[in-house]
């Protein structure tokens, strides 16, 4: 038989456990009205980088099929923005001018988030991108804030710092360095890297540039070749990596390969970078139940297990789920304020947002190992 404390102890942990859950409740209760909420859902569904628009898209349908599951009324908007400016821009317009949207989840490049940023901002259209790491996604180009735009991830610079900062660890005294120099994410990453690996007292006598459609890379690896780099940094996407790695190879240059979040993807070809890293947003053997509850549920429902784009796309439909939750109105200027000041527990870190809508997070580090994706560590900022 209890005795009367341990009944009373019962008793204020089961009030204490009934009010927790009804501040939860409280939390994501949807704002009251008549009309479905509007999101768009712009990502490449076609073309190079398909499997980055199937993984965001579908992180986010699992973020509103649980949302719905709690009374939501949400409309999803999918668009295929196809990792291009243009594409992007006109998708951002369709959405906002024809289909009457509040809020964008995307772009997933940045090349193509920039466009969109511009847009949305001009319209007071809450925008947040899951996965598009340049800063000029959330700054304008006079230094200023987008009030309207945030993103999921962390940016290119830290991510460049911690590549880099692998590199030297790992013995590397030389790095070779060759970017696509129309695509603003890869450009990026690729000057940050530079400034970081020499700032730590490596050199780079290998820094080239190439555009998006080539696919001979044999007059740059020649040069590569020739100067014999501890470390090769590719920090392209998984296709042209592919292309890339595989005429490395072909060379016999033997270096260990480095990259960032681009190669985190399916049909990345894991035994050309078999020895190499990369850096991303969360790993599936964090053992924090939410991340391991997050991984066996979407496994179950794609079959697959989720990779960075699906993680982070299902992170920022639940943070502009928590602000609409907040803000108690479809009403995307006091939603943004309430974006502004989240505090988020997501399967990728915990997130607040800066002054400039950029989260601070730690990164992964993954390394290619027997021909498979193994975390290696993490990396605060």
């Amino acid at each position: 038989m209890k005795s009367k404390w341990g009944m009373l102890l019962t008793v204020l942990l089961a009030v204490s456990l009934l009010a927790i859950g009804c501040a939860k409740e409280q939390q994501e209760e949807a704002p009251a009205t008549d009309q479905p909420i509007k999101i768009a859902i712009l990502a490449p569904l076609s073309g190079d980088v398909k499997t980055f628009g199937e993984s965001t898209r579908d992180g986010v349908l699992m973020a509103f099929d649980e949302a719905i599951a709690d009374g939501w009324n949400i409309e999803a908007v999918i668009e295929d923005s196809r990792c291009d400016a243009q594409e992007a821009a006109n998708a951002a317009n369709k959405v906002i001018f024809e289909d009457g949207v509040h809020y964008i989840i995307g772009e997933v490049c940045s090349s193509a988030s920039i466009p969109v940023s511009e847009i949305a901002e001009a319209q007071g259209v809450l925008q947040i991108s899951p996965t598009s790491t340049n800063p000029a996604v959330t700054i304008n180009e006079d230094g200023s804030n987008k009030e309207y735009v945030f993103r999921a991830c962390f940016l290119d610079p830290f991510q460049g710092e911690v590549v880099a900062s692998l590199a030297r660890e790992l013995g590397a005294e030389s790095a070779a360095i060759l970017f696509d120099v129309g695509n603003d994410y890869v450009k990026g990453l690729a000057e940050y890297f530079q400034a970081s690996f020499e700032e730590m007292g490596g050199t780079v006598p290998v820094y080239e540039a190439y555009n998006k459609d080539d696919t001979d890379f044999s007059a740059i690896l020649g040069k590569v070749a020739a100067a014999d780099p501890d470390v090769i940094f590719l920090p392209d996407y998984y296709a042209k990596n592919n292309l890339i790695a595989a005429q490395i190879k072909e060379r016999g240059i033997d270096a260990i390969l480095l990259g960032a979040d681009g190669w985190d993807s399916p049909e990345l070809e894991n035994d050309l970078f078999e020895g190499g890293y990369f850096s991303n947003h969360y790993s599936p053997a964090d053992p924090r139940p939410l991340v391991q509850n997050f991984v066996q549920q979407y496994a179950a429902k794609y079959g697959a297990e989720p990779d960075a784009l699906a993680t982070l796309a299902y992170d920022a439909a639940h943070i502009l789920l928590q602000s609409i939750a907040e803000a108690g109105v479809d009403d995307p200027a006091v939603v943004r304020e309430k974006m502004a000041n989240i505090q988020f527990e997501g399967v990728s870190g915990d997130i607040t947002f800066n002054e400039f809508g950029d989260p601070v997070k730690k990164a992964a580090i993954v390394k290619i190992e027997n021909g498979e994706k193994v975390f290696y560590r993490f990396v605060a900022p």
